[in-house]
């Protein structure tokens, strides 16, 4: 049954006040989140031989962030669903700000290793966290594009912290300290700041929405109280959800994004930093894959809205980093390594909003806690690989572009799962959307 003019006007209505009240605030801390959580890649340029780190120590250091980031991601999405969004975001943010700014204490490998793995515990959760939350205020039909909002965090985390980054590393011998100890110290205050906000400022729920009328809150419980009926993951128990074909497919296809944007936000600077530039110069050039990629996300998630489709959105970005990748190889001028580096964040980031999107369409109700944890989850095991398989290829190999390759693999993987489901859909790949119950007035 076709939705009411009247409805659908009332409904924009909502969203449109929600999007400004909400998605700002949020967005706002995952860019401090991926900052905080990307700019060892920086710091490196000091850091590491300040510390006398290896290729290989500093990549598994990255990855080890990953490592305890996997651990808690679904305990922090569980806590969340008892104690709610505000409080527990907050406390998410507060907590990996401290830790961050630990990081410019380390001395050596080992000390290293343990900060990397306090951010990684102290962040897990948040964007399963903020999915979770975001879910309990918009309709399935407008997710892409608000999840694109959401995480066009990440490339912008870049494109504002790279230039910072740079420039904060010529504090360096600044009251006796390094540059790279400054960097982490002055990125790590704005997340314990915004976590105070956040607790002050975000609703609980719909019914605590104060921008909202009683007619607007009526209408969107009643389109969020569908989308629960219609889910294709069913409400069980944690075990259940974990293996269900559909999760483990969106974990797959996660992976290759995450695989992808995690690796390059850590070792990017540096592969920029091969080419003979200086400090300053890498961070306007690393800016520039992710400028673009912020404008390609925005853009195809809000065509993935306006098509009401999810799945080919989500295939053909990611489809866009593996062949970009399989030619890194063969890039060994600078102009072209950054054109390869642009095409590839490009289809990585570009496919998040869609692939949010068709998460928490697939997901929904009790199922949508253990599995936005979970795609998440295996989604930053394989940044933990490729992370750590670039440093370890590196030192074997000396070549940054051979170091690629594994995330080549990931994106690959990524597009075959995705596109077995459009197979055996057999030409009905619209999903959710064009199908979705819609309850009558």
């Amino acid at each position: 049954m076709s939705a009411n003019p009247i409805d659908t006007v009332i409904e924009k209505s909502a969203v449109r006040k929600l999007a400004w009240r909400l998605v700002p605030l949020l967005t706002l801390g995952y860019v401090i989140a991926y900052v905080d959580r990307a700019n060892a890649g920086f710091a490196a340029l000091q850091m590491n031989q300040a510390l006398g780190l290896t290729s290989a120590e500093f990549g598994i250091g990255a990855g080890l962030f990953f490592v305890s980031y996997v651990i808690f991601e679904i305990p922090s999405t569980m806590i969340q669903a008892r104690v709610g969004g505000p409080r527990w975001l907050a406390r998410i943010m507060i907590s990996w700000g401290i830790a961050s700014a630990a990081m410019m204490f380390v001395t050596g490998p080992y000390s290293f290793y343990a900060v990397r793995l306090a951010i990684g515990a102290a962040e897990a959760g948040y964007l399963p966290g903020v999915m979770l939350y975001l879910a309990a205020f918009f309709p399935p039909r407008h997710r892409a594009s608000i999840m694109a909002m959401f995480v066009v965090a990440i490339p912008l985390s870049s494109v504002v912290g790279s230039p910072i980054s740079a420039a904060l590393l010529g504090l360096d011998r600044t009251f006796g300290l390094g540059g790279w100890q400054w960097l982490f110290l002055i990125e790590a205050l704005p997340a314990v700041v915004l976590g105070f906000i956040l607790l002050k400022f975000l609703p609980s729920d719909l019914s605590d929405t104060s921008c909202l009328t009683s007619e607007e809150k009526s209408c969107l419980h009643e389109q969020l109280a569908a989308e629960v009926s219609a889910t294709r993951v069913p409400h069980s128990d944690v075990r259940r959800v974990l293996f269900n074909p559909y999760v483990l497919l969106l974990s797959l296809a996660f992976s290759g994004s995450v695989g992808v944007g995690q690796a390059l936000s850590l070792w990017q600077p540096q592969m920029i930093k091969a080419f003979g530039l200086t400090n300053m110069q890498v961070g306007f050039v690393n800016t520039l894959p992710f400028a673009l990629a912020a404008v390609a996300m925005l853009a195809w998630g809000y065509r993935s809205d306006r098509a009401r489709e999810r799945l080919w959105h989500t295939i053909l970005p990611l489809g866009l980093s593996a062949v970009a990748l399989a030619s890194a190889a063969f890039a060994h001028d600078l102009w072209l390594f950054v054109l390869v580096l642009c095409l590839t964040q490009i289809g990585a980031q570009a496919m998040k909003g869609p692939f949010l999107g068709l998460t928490s369409e697939w997901l929904a109700g009790p199922a949508a806690v253990v599995g936005y944890a979970e795609v998440n989850t295996l989604g930053n095991v394989a940044a933990f690989i490729t992370s750590t398989a670039i440093g370890v290829i590196r030192d074997t190999t000396g070549s940054f572009q051979l170091s690629l390759l594994p995330l080549m693999i990931v994106a690959a993987l990524g597009c075959v799962g995705l596109q077995s489901v459009a197979r055996k859909m057999a030409g009905h790949v619209r999903l959710t959307l064009d199908t979705e119950t819609r309850p009558s007035r």
